[in-house]
């Protein structure tokens, strides 16, 4: 942003304190160590990424779950670079191609941007003729309208007011919503949903490329933050829970400790507020969020088990989303396979949900039908439910020098809102911590 640049010229260094190490947070910290400002990340867990981090299983490294990414996250690419990651080594890149059983296909060719969507569209596999013209038409027709909506109603709503078959929405609404959103048709937002397809599909040809890590998400970036973070002055401390705040006329103290912030990122998720603002009684307390689970399901194949592409969908099933980490990861026979959102699956023990999705696999996709082990991963908040005119608070606070980040906070003006992306949780880092400096300038300005 104009101007911050210059932050050193006040003869003053600045000192910010960030609570949470996942990607919002580092995602501030390092924006105000390349501002000059000195950064202190509180993270009260071993592993920095929060809810997309790395985990350890039988003796090697995973994800606490699969997050795609797409060529129109870009925050998220240039702030990878910003902190030196080479994100064209990070990720396997492909043009955009959903690909969900039984026999449903679309890819946006190598063609420009609008012709690239067009041509997809209407060469889509799986549909009739009658189907295709239908999403062309729902599609053409939120583009027409600057991908706004009069009124935000939920997505299966609008789809019904879209005139879209039941065929359409169970082979590409569906599995698009619950990937987009985490957030099950009925309760989604429509207006959320199609800024995403507007930052995508709408976008430039690239915007819609697929990008599947090839490295854990802890590297992915907010390892690498760490260290551009340290090189510029900073600190991170990990295994560090912030539970009280007080504002001082020296600044701000983090659990009675000497040291004095000039401001505080509070960059927790919305639940683990509650102990911060208790400190602050002039701020508002967050209402009752819904919040939606992701199950991950690791089945380790014979090493000779590939799927036919990295990432595959289903319909109508248990499984949602299935990855072949070995395209990826270089691990051959492991396969991930992702539940989004609330579903009969959360009553089933771990064991009956994993003998379910391998029984699913064999019968769909001819996977074998046993394993050599297997793994369930679940993130029972991992976002929150992403629904229609959801009042989300912004980065700014009525506190001065306390300022939130976070994918649930209101996007930036003339972008719409995010649902709980890698995308929505660096965007609003980086504006929480341009926010913060900016306020700071003038409060010594003032003085």
């Amino acid at each position: 942003m104009a101007g911050l640049e210059n932050v050193v010229v006040l003869n003053k260094k600045l000192s910010v304190a960030v609570l949470g190490g996942g990607y919002a947070g580092m995602a501030a910290a390092a924006e105000l160590a390349s501002l000059g400002v000195k950064a202190s990340v509180f993270e009260a867990g071993k592993v920095l990424g929060g809810r997309a981090r790395r985990v350890e299983l039988a003796g090697q490294s995973f994800d606490n779950g699969q997050h795609l990414v797409i060529g129109a996250y870009t925050e998220l690419l240039a702030m990878m670079a910003k902190v030196g990651v080479d994100y064209e080594a990070a990720f396997l890149r492909m043009p955009m191609e959903l690909v969900v059983e039984p026999g449903f296909r679309l890819a946006c060719p190598k063609l420009p941007a609008p012709l690239h969507l067009a041509v997809g569209l209407i060469f889509a596999q799986g549909l009739t003729w009658a189907e295709r013209f239908a999403l062309l038409r729902a599609i053409r027709g939120a583009q027409a309208a600057n991908w706004q909506l009069v009124e935000d109603v939920s997505v299966s709503r609008w789809l019904v007011d879209q005139s879209q078959p039941k065929v359409l929405i169970s082979r590409f609404w569906q599995p698009l919503t619950v990937a987009a959103l985490n957030t099950p048709l009925e309760l989604a937002s429509a207006q959320v949903l199609l800024n995403v397809l507007r930052d995508s599909l709408g976008g430039a040809r690239a915007a819609s490329d697929l990008l599947l890590p090839k490295i854990d998400f802890s590297a992915l970036f907010p390892d690498a933050a760490e260290r551009f973070i340290q090189q510029r002055g900073g600190q991170v401390y990990r295994s560090r829970r912030i539970s009280q705040l007080a504002k001082t006329p020296e600044g701000w103290r983090l659990d009675g400790e000497a040291e004095c912030f000039d401001a505080v990122i509070c960059a927790l998720p919305p639940y683990g507020l509650a102990p911060v603002l208790a400190t602050l009684p002039q701020l508002k307390a967050f209402g009752d969020w819904i919040y939606q689970p992701i199950v991950t399901v690791y089945l380790q194949y014979d090493q000779s088990t590939r799927l036919a592409r990295p990432m595959q969908g289903l319909s109508d099933s248990l499984a949602q989303w299935v990855f072949d980490r070995g395209f990826t990861h270089g691990m051959d026979g492991l396969i991930a396979v992702v539940i989004s959102a609330t579903g009969s699956h959360q009553f089933l023990p771990q064991e009956e949900l994993a003998a379910a999705v391998v029984a699913e696999l064999h019968q769909r996709l001819a996977l074998p039908a046993d394993v050599i082990w297997q793994r369930v991963i679940t993130e029972k908040r991992a976002t929150f439910a992403c629904t229609p005119s959801m009042q989300r608070p912004s980065n700014q606070t009525a506190e001065r020098g306390f300022w939130l980040a976070g994918d649930y906070t209101r996007g930036l003006a003339g972008c719409g809102d995010y649902p709980a992306t890698l995308e929505g949780a660096v965007r609003s880092g980086v504006a929480a911590a341009q926010g913060v400096v900016q306020e700071l300038i003038i409060k010594i300005m003032e003085e």
